[in-house]
């Protein structure tokens, strides 16, 4: 199968793109956001990597152009290295992660990057003969390592960096100060937030929360693009992190340790190879 059958995309208008694996039904199906710039183009999260991403943008005549007909720098960057988001780094040439995660990606740190993909899950095979059991995200060597208040510039547009931990402990937002828009990841989407896995927090999470309504307040966010499901706007952002901020107690604590460890008992025994 081909890049420009596996991907699919929709302009939002102001040089993003909203891009999704066709063939890859699942929740953790994560979205994948072209933003471009006068001189650089980013993609912000890349998929599994079935496919090959730089490959269809290019195809799809995506990418921008530099002076003399070159092609722009493109910075794909991760917000976080969960395998839905970060298998498809392996395919670009400059890749900025979070420091925090950023052994765990030239590792290949399955345990790290909750590698867990089923066949059902991929209605179409990428490539004849691919199951579900091989996938890795392989080792990734990041050209940029990324902090709290980093700015990304794209030339007219600029990126800061916004370090979020709770979901996983090196998840960022991106927030294009300028035009209100945030660029969540998995920090916050529409659906129930995961605060289980190995490198879980729930502080972290409730005080990551806490800076999601501090923008709201401010009136900084408009538009939030998040890591799955559909976008949506400030007064959704503010419910579902106040939701969450208010049902952070002792018992939910404690129910998440315990989901925690048999996430992390689960992941053992199906990535024991990476298992670290």
């Amino acid at each position: 199968m081909s890049a420009l059958e596996w991907f699919a995309h929709k302009p939002l208008g102001g040089g993003i793109f909203w891009i999704q694996e066709r063939f890859y039904e699942s929740g953790n199906r994560a979205n994948i956001w072209l933003v471009r710039g006068s001189l650089r183009d980013v993609v912000i999260d890349a998929g599994l990597g079935l496919r090959s991403l730089p490959e269809y943008l290019r195809a799809a005549g995506l990418l921008g152009t530099a002076p003399a007909g070159r092609a722009r720098p493109l910075l794909a960057v991760a917000t976080h290295v969960h395998f839905d988001h970060a298998g498809g780094l392996q395919h670009f040439e400059e890749v900025a992660v979070h420091s925090a995660e950023a052994r765990a990606l030239l590792r290949g740190d399955s345990f790290e990057e909750v590698t867990w993909l089923r066949d059902s899950e991929v209605v179409r095979e990428p490539r004849p003969g691919w199951r579900a059991r091989s996938f890795r995200v392989p080792p990734v060597r990041p050209t940029r390592l990324l902090q709290e208040g980093d700015v990304i510039s794209l030339g007219d547009r600029q990126l800061t960096v916004m370090h979020m931990p709770g979901h996983s402990r090196g998840s960022i937002c991106l927030h294009d100060k300028d035009r209100k828009i945030l660029f969540s990841g998995d920090v916050v989407y529409d659906g129930s937030m995961i605060d289980w896995l190995p490198y879980s927090r729930v502080s972290d999470y409730v005080t990551s929360c806490r800076r999601l309504m501090e923008l709201v307040d401010k009136g900084l966010v408009e538009k939030v693009l998040p890591g799955h499901f559909n976008i949506f706007g400030a007064e959704r952002l503010y419910q579902l992190a106040s939701n969450y901020v208010s049902q952070a107690g002792f018992c939910h604590k404690v129910s998440t340790c315990a989901m925690r460890s048999i996430a992390s008992l689960v992941l053992r025994i199906t990535n024991p190879r990476r298992a670290s």
